[in-house]
């Protein structure tokens, strides 16, 4: 079959194996998105007058019919063939004979694995937000289903105020609209059209370019084509940052079910299915799920700088490093698949411990409600925070009154429904 872009010579197999890389492999997930955007293309270059209506039907059943094989799981690249769009274009003309070269009129390599790459990242960040929402919707039934629960809070690691589960769960929810916001922005930056950029510098052929965005659902254009392949490597660091703020909030709530599960903490506790033992110790179950978890998200929490040093000092324009970010972020994605699935898997199973606080260690969590009762009562702050202090040095401090936290976002208003309003608002 040969390299479809030889120019006559072929470079040794030793170059072709380094540069090629594991693209081929990595390239299958475009191959679905390929043959959309190949769909579009070819019924606009019809449009124009490049294609006969007959042949816009050949080629569209064509690709019609490959779509289905990628469907099907039958479909591969050849072991001579170098990337997806060549394996297309391979199979069209092998099926359809010559008709299936006109398949490339008006675009490069460049703005074609720019379409299939923001069609593709477009795909993943829906699924992210669908995952998200789901997580999201759970740690906010958890967070009612708790709400009266109390649990202590810490500072500096050190026991500090009542806190709840409820507000717990719900801190986690709201820190997801934050990581929604950022997932937005990076959809808002894929979603724009850079096909008929060609190489970077547009065509002579008298493209439709706004045909094309309207038939693959692109909000807007990348209007000027140097723009448009400036957008290699924005578009990848847009997502790997949006996923990286995402892993953050995974990151932290799963170091908290880690130190949560010790039984010197011992606030909360999963089937033993969901935790596993140790060779020696008979009594140990360990928060292994919550650990692959938090291991994850800190080696996804990394792409966007991996992304940053793959695009510095590379002049506008295509250049072959850019492959190279597939090998980064498309396993990336699978991972933060993979951790929001197991984060809400997780919580499906969690049980809580509606004692915690009987424990006479945490009666100093409520030193800040005496001193705000002695305040309201007219004692000046600074007298009452100093002579609360002077009990708790002494052995002599008690506190046998009710929690009165009424103020928004606090232990007795959750605000968990004006939360999800702001979570609704923020999807896209």
């Amino acid at each position: 079959m040969g390299t479809l872009w030889s120019k006559g010579t072929s470079a040794t197999q030793i170059v072709e194996d380094f540069t090629v890389g594991n693209d081929r492999v990595l390239d299958l997930r475009l191959a679905k998105h390929d043959v959309i955007g190949s769909k579009a293309h070819i019924k606009m270059l019809a449009s124009i007058g490049l294609l006969e209506q007959e042949e816009l039907e050949i080629l569209t059943k064509g690709l019609d019919g490959i779509l289905d094989e990628i469907s099907r799981g039958e479909f591969s690249l050849g072991d001579d063939v170098e990337d997806i769009h060549s394996q297309v274009e391979f199979l069209l003309t092998q099926r359809l004979g010559e008709v299936g070269k006109k398949i490339h009129s008006g675009r490069s390599r460049n703005d074609q694995v720019l379409v299939d790459l923001k069609l593709f990242l477009r795909e993943e960040l829906e699924i992210i937000r669908d995952e998200m929402i789901s997580l999201f919707n759970t740690l906010q039934q958890l967070s009612e289903k708790y709400k009266d629960v109390l649990m202590p809070g810490y500072t500096h690691a050190q026991i500090a105020m009542p806190s709840s589960f409820g507000l717990w769960f719900g801190a986690y929810a709201e820190a997801l609209v934050d990581d929604m916001y950022m997932l937005r922005g990076a959809y808002n930056i894929v979603n724009q059209n850079p096909l008929g950029s060609a190489a970077g510098y547009g065509s002579s052929f008298p493209l439709d370019r706004d045909m094309t965005t309207e038939l693959l659902g692109f909000d807007t254009l990348n209007y000027n084509v140097v723009a448009a392949q400036l957008s290699r490597g924005k578009s990848e660091k847009a997502v790997a940052s949006a996923i990286s703020q995402l892993a953050l909030t995974l990151n932290k709530f799963a170091a908290d079910c880690c130190m949560y599960m010790c039984p010197n903490f011992g606030f909360i506790k999963f089937p033993d299915e969901l935790t596993t033992g140790s060779s020696i110790m008979p009594h140990k179950k360990n928060p292994d799920v919550w650990e692959i978890l938090r291991g994850t998200c800190n080696r996804i929490q990394s792409l966007p700088n991996e992304i940053s040093l793959m695009t510095t000092n590379m002049a506008h324009g295509y250049h072959r490093d850019y492959q190279l970010l597939k090998d980064v972020l498309f396993p990336g994605l699978e991972q933060m698949h993979k951790c929001l699935f197991m984060a809400k898997y997780m919580l499906e199973n969690i049980s809580v411990n509606e004692h915690i606080l009987e424990d006479e260690k945490y009666m100093y969590l409520f030193t800040v409600e005496e001193v705000n009762r002695r305040v309201l009562e007219g004692m000046p702050f600074r007298d009452a925070y100093k002579s609360v202090g002077i009990e708790v040095n002494e052995g002599k401090f008690s506190f046998n009154g009710e929690l009165n936290h009424t103020h928004k976002g606090s232990i007795g208003n959750l605000c968990n429904a004006e939360i999800a309003d702001k979570m609704k608002k923020a999807a896209f």
